[in-house]
């Protein structure tokens, strides 16, 4: 018998309840119900995805089947969200992925502009770093992304929306952000310097030694924004981001520093929306 995604999801739950009680219980299914089901997946795979009898602790095939299966499960659920939302859609449902600083900013006024010329149509939203947009336009979850850089992709079409310069992101009390004269690079990262995601597209010697030596990366905006607004750390933006940023916080051009942010927008071409995508693409570009 071929894995069902009934069988990973059977035993996702009883991974995370530990016992067969009570996943039963979460899935509305008797319990011989749920252990039959997760004895045809072990019997498939021809080992056991436990330690013992009791299913509070898995085993080394098991903890990687979970890490799969909970992937898996996640976008089954995904897909037919989507598919549902479609079918009772008369103008289908558009799937757009974005990098956070635009997502507050050009996103909603494009989708305004959209569902305004075409009634009916729905729009999923989701804002996450580029890699985590690439992949999904890659696997087929995303109609339209926007993102950093202006990646090459087969089955891509890209256009860059605008460009942006990166610069000293500090808290308004910081010293930085209210001394005389012009910020230097060397200022800044002095200055207990934090990395980020974006600071790594910096073609700058002085930056990339200083993302090496810095002792915090924040890849999550909120805990940036929490680690600078103490004063104490400050980093390196694009211009945009901190202005979609929320915490008031300070931007300040760094003279030894001319590099820039590019912000695409990428359409799929083999989307069922590619009209719609490149639709919204083209309002991208008129906001911009």
């Amino acid at each position: 018998m071929p894995i069902k995604i009934e069988m990973l999801r059977c035993f996702s739950h009883v991974a995370q309840a530990g016992n067969l009680a009570e996943a039963a219980s979460r899935m509305g299914r008797t319990q011989s119900a749920v252990s039959m089901t997760l004895k045809q997946l072990e019997d498939h795979l021809g080992q056991s995805l436990f330690e013992g009898e009791r299913k509070n602790q898995l085993s080394p095939l098991g903890q990687q089947v979970f890490a799969l299966a909970q992937q898996q499960v996640t976008n089954f659920d995904a897909t037919v969200r989507e598919i549902e939302t479609s079918a009772s859609s008369p103008k289908g449902l558009l799937r757009i992925a974005s990098i956070p600083s635009a997502a507050g900013r050009l996103v909603p006024l494009a989708v305004d502009a959209l569902i305004t010329r075409h009634s009916g149509l729905k729009v999923d939203m989701r804002d996450t770093d580029t890699a985590m947009v690439i992949d999904a336009l890659v696997r087929g979850q995303a109609d339209i992304g926007i993102a950093s850089g202006t990646p090459a992709l087969n089955g891509i079409q890209g256009r860059v929306l605008f460009e942006d310069r990166f610069g000293l992101t500090c808290a308004p009390d910081h010293a930085l952000a209210n001394c005389a004269g012009s910020i230097r690079l060397e200022d800044v990262i002095t200055a207990d310097f934090i990395g980020n995601n974006l600071c790594h597209n910096i073609e700058h010697e002085t930056v990339r030694q200083a993302l090496s030596e810095t002792r915090i990366q924040a890849h999550n905006t909120f805990s940036l924004i929490g680690m600078i607004k103490t004063c104490k750390w400050v980093t390196i933006l694009p211009r945009s981001v901190v202005q979609d940023l929320h915490g008031d916080l300070v931007f300040r051009p760094i003279v030894d520093l001319a590099a820039k942010r590019s912000v695409s927008a990428l359409v799929a071409e083999r989307s069922s929306q590619h009209r719609l995508a490149t639709e919204f693409a083209e309002l991208l570009q008129e906001l911009s």
